[in-house]
């Protein structure tokens, strides 16, 4: 299977000098990533938002190794809010947040990534949005999850990130939806072992399914990350027999990917939320796009050898 050898690759620095230096990588980077500052980021939003469609937007970056990286990050997500701000986009565009970026590895890393991303929720409500805060690695879990209860306490809307191949899953989907949160459930992107995860794609499917039907029976508001047809077409009919009207949950997608069907389900009233990363620092979070999908490295492939 090539998506484990992928995401190995992810985290590999030669396999990251070598895509970055083929030919094809840039025409396919951009696929995926709106581009590499703020400057690129905003009219994307705006073209967005006039289509219908909501925004959550992520700076690309992860495995910082110092402290100064950390308060970069923060940064980077302030000048961010306020570029938004500016435009009065604020209500369409929330902010996704990787804590490892916020210091979280980091020696004290817990209270470090807290203490660089409450300004950044704070900045986020005072424009009229928020921020939900991505899942990784299950090492970082209950840290991540910590900080998203202690966040809550002041910022109600804060998100957090749940992913279905986790055996933990199931009983975290539980506890948010009781407590209302804001989550939103993907499949899980990271390689993770066999004892902490599931590893075939129908398991990790049925999965999904049931945590769905945990978030759209709870009391919090589900957000729905998938591009699969049968799995948005599954959420769907869980949301009307929970009695959810349209604006009570909503969909996510990436940005470049299914842009059609995410035109289609905001014309027939459905929250519909475009991913959209930007930065620099791209490499893992395109490796793992790769990983996701056999057809995204076939387009990779292809792209190099025509551009050679």
């Amino acid at each position: 299977m090539l998506g484990p050898v992928i995401l190995a690759a992810s985290r590999s620095d030669k396999m990251r000098r070598l895509v970055s230096a083929a030919p094809g990588t840039k025409q396919v980077v951009a696929r995926f990533i709106a581009g590499e500052t703020v400057d690129d980021v905003v009219p994307i939003v705006s073209e967005l938002s006039g289509r219908g469609l909501e925004v959550t937007l992520d700076v690309v970056g992860e495995d910082i190794t110092t402290v100064e990286q950390s308060y970069a990050a923060r940064d980077a997500y302030l000048e961010l809010i306020g570029r938004l701000k500016e435009l009065g986009l604020g209500p369409r565009a929330e902010m996704s947040v990787k804590l490892s970026m916020f210091g979280q590895s980091l020696e004290n890393g817990h209270e470090l990534a807290l203490a660089n991303v409450r300004p950044v929720v704070a900045a986020a409500a005072e424009i009229g949005t928020t921020v939900t805060l991505d899942a990784e690695d299950h090492t970082t879990l209950d840290s991540m999850f910590a900080i998203h209860e202690e966040l809550r306490k002041d910022f109600p809307q804060t998100g957090c990130v749940i992913q279905a191949y986790l055996f933990r899953t199931e009983d975290d989907a539980r506890r948010l939806a009781a407590n209302g949160s804001r989550v939103r459930i993907v499949k899980g992107a990271y390689k993770e072992p066999a004892s902490v995860a599931l590893q075939d794609k129908p398991e990790i499917d049925k999965a999904y399914v049931r945590i769905m039907k945990i978030l759209m029976d709870g009391e919090g508001y589900p957000m729905i990350g998938s591009h699969d047809p049968r799995l948005i077409s599954i959420g769907q009919e869980l949301a009307r027999r929970a009695g959810r009207k349209l604006d009570e949950y909503e969909f996510q997608m990436l940005y470049g990917i299914r842009s059609e069907e995410q035109n289609r389900l905001a014309a027939e009233g459905h929250r519909m939320r475009v991913y959209t990363a930007y930065g620099t620092d791209w490499y893992g979070y395109f490796m793992r796009r790769l990983a996701e999908k056999p057809a995204n490295l076939l387009f990779f492939v292809r792209s190099i050898l025509t551009k050679g």
